[in-house]
């Protein structure tokens, strides 16, 4: 299985995600985009995966245009995708959704209400994000909480709104990189945070692969 992986900041990493692929015996190709150029073709892929960014779906960036066509392209040849945070977003935009601004930020550990709790648990998930999805109908909603739609399927694809793929160490990196003024601007000590998420990192790591399990079984034909 060869699992493509779509980075957008060369901070990012898809930690326990990427762990849980490579588990279940996935080769797993990484591109930094757009700065290692143009999204790769899709013969030979199996599965994607498209991590955070800092831009919103909505802003005027060429890239973020091309990478909206490349997932629609993904879509017509059958390739599923895992879309985290912006990716899911990207998700929900590329399948005739929308994304529109939240009411607040949500930082921090999150519990969620999830419809299939064996598909996506409740958490306590990592949120670090600013814009939310509004979903097309022919989406299925798997998890919320009342700020926003946390989890969902369309078709074979798989978009959850947290960061199941983030420990200690990526998470100091984002903090370091400009994200600690944002932490704190929603209310939270960057420190705590970080030691919260190096505490939680066992049960993430277990939560990560179930998400995994869940994208391989939506994927399935």
């Amino acid at each position: 299985m060869r699992v493509l992986v779509v980075r957008h900041h060369d901070v990012d990493s898809a930690g326990f995600i990427a762990e849980a692929f490579r588990e279940r015996g996935a080769e797993l190709d990484v591109r930094l985009f757009p700065d290692d150029g143009p999204l790769p073709g899709l013969a030979g892929v199996d599965h994607i995966v498209v991590l955070g960014a800092i831009p919103s779906v909505n802003d005027a960036l060429p890239w973020i245009a091309d990478e909206l066509a490349w997932l629609r392209a993904a879509d017509v040849a059958g390739v599923p995708v895992l879309g985290i945070c912006f990716g899911g977003q990207a998700l929900c935009a590329m399948a005739g959704g929308r994304v529109e601004r939240s009411p607040r930020l949500e930082i921090g550990w999150t519990a969620v209400e999830s419809s299939a709790p064996d598909l996506v648990p409740p958490g306590p998930w990592l949120s670090f994000h600013g814009d939310r999805c509004v979903l097309p109908d022919t989406a299925r909603v798997l998890a919320a909480n009342d700020l926003c739609v946390q989890a969902f399927a369309i078709g074979r694809h798989f978009g959850v709104q947290f960061h199941p793929e983030v420990d200690g160490p990526q998470l100091k990196r984002w903090l370091d990189n400009g994200g600690a003024a944002e932490v704190t601007q929603a209310g939270l000590d960057p420190d705590e945070f970080l030691a919260q998420t190096i505490r939680e990192e066992p049960a993430a790591r277990r939560r990560a692969a179930t998400l995994v399990t869940t994208a391989l079984t939506l994927a399935a034909p």
